[in-house]
């Protein structure tokens, strides 16, 4: 069981991810609305895994996970994104997220990409 931190600007989304996350068998031990909120959340918090939302407010997610790769090389960075986004799902591959899942969710996904990363 991984303890799990949410990012996404989208209450609904953060919802719909918690609701797969924990039928899996996981631990949501918090919940971010943007980048600059899951750095500060990942300090406190010390999560294993992150799911990571790349369009949002303030901070976008491939700037966040290069900023939490620097201070915790360790964990795991799922990103999450929207169809069109390859692109910013290569630049966060790069800056260390270990996968990716297309919104919207698909269940059989997230698990896959939760098993192949943890």
């Amino acid at each position: 069981m991984a303890k799990i931190l949410i990012t996404d600007d989208a209450a609904f989304m953060r919802m719909q991810l918690k609701d797969n996350l924990t039928k899996l068998g996981h631990e949501v031990i918090g919940e971010a609305e943007n980048g600059r909120d899951a750095i500060e959340k990942c300090e406190q918090l010390n999560p294993d895994l992150i799911t990571m939302d790349i369009t949002m407010p303030e901070m976008n997610g491939v700037e966040a996970v290069a900023e939490i790769k620097k201070t915790h090389p360790d964990v795991k960075v799922i990103m999450c994104s929207a169809m069109g986004q390859q692109s910013m799902v290569l630049d966060a591959i790069k800056a260390g997220a270990a996968d990716f899942i297309v919104k919207p969710f698909n269940a059989d996904r997230i698990k896959e990409a939760l098993d192949k990363v943890l």
